[in-house]
């Protein structure tokens, strides 16, 4: 995690925090007790953050004062802390001793199957693959199956966004949308982009239905649009979607923050 790949990066954000609190009579002595450390590892770390511009003192000393350039480190650093620990938690979440696969074949109770992901979801299949499990029960092509022991690394691509601004009702909504443009992107025009198909296919705001409606495009994504897209695109599925004006915002701050990959078409005519 990149806040911690420095030596002494995280005593100096749990150090910034204590000091945001704004505690009138904070001493060296009492964040010391507090991160468990030494009163001289705390002098020294004061003392860069000082020399960084992190924190104010007079004379090295209490009161600390915190920076606006040492709130939005500490800003920074929390998100990507909480970052880290939503994605630790959604995997011990996640984390069983039985997962469940669809059968690309019949299976035999106890045989040793390959596993891979298509189209966002788990398939188990006598195919020899990365990843392997053992089947608990037998089952049919088709059938759901549990699978114990797994081993191996699941191929999975993070997929990418296809993002198509759409003007607001009050620029003219879906009449002065360029639908040629959008139709051909639906069609396959997006390969220029390393995309070999859309799996999802989403909309945020009334235009953005008119505008599907219009061209016959299925909407596999309508509502809480942003973290859909974001679970979606983690699956290894290829994503588009029509917004309309600052709408755009939330999602591309989503992508952005997930380091997922999108694209920006403007549809305006």
């Amino acid at each position: 995690m990149k806040i911690f790949k420095k030596r002494g990066e995280m005593t100096h954000f749990q150090i910034l925090g204590e000091i945001s609190k704004q505690e009138p009579h904070l001493r060296q002595k009492d964040i010391a007790e507090r991160l468990g450390i030494t009163v001289q590892a705390v002098s020294e770390n004061l003392k860069s953050l000082i020399d960084e511009g992190y924190i104010t003192s007079k004379d090295g000393r209490s009161p600390y004062k915190i920076t606006q350039k040492g709130i939005a480190k500490v800003k920074k650093e929390a998100i990507d802390l909480r970052k880290y620990s939503d994605d630790v938690l959604e995997t011990m979440t996640h984390y069983k001793s039985v997962w469940p696969a669809i059968a690309t074949e019949d299976l035999k109770k106890d045989e040793e199957v390959g596993l891979f992901m298509g189209e966002g979801v788990l398939y188990a299949s006598k195919s020899k693959e990365n990843a392997c499990a053992n089947v608990l029960c037998d089952a049919k092509k088709g059938e759901d199956v549990g699978l114990s022991s797994l081993a191996g690394i699941i191929d999975l691509n993070i997929g990418q966004v296809i993002i198509i601004t759409l003007p607001t009702i009050k620029k003219g909504g879906s009449r002065k949308t360029d639908m040629d443009l959008i139709n051909q992107l639906y069609q396959g025009n997006y390969k220029k982009w390393g995309i070999k198909k859309i799996e999802k296919f989403g909309v945020m705001g009334t235009v953005s239905r008119v505008v599907a409606n219009k061209l016959d495009i299925p909407i596999d994504i309508e509502f809480a649009v942003t973290p859909s897209c974001i679970s979606a695109a983690k699956k290894g599925l290829n994503v588009m979607i029509l917004a309309v004006g600052d709408m755009t915002k939330s999602l591309i701050k989503g992508l952005d923050e997930e380091n997922i990959k999108y694209n920006i078409v403007d549809a305006h005519k």
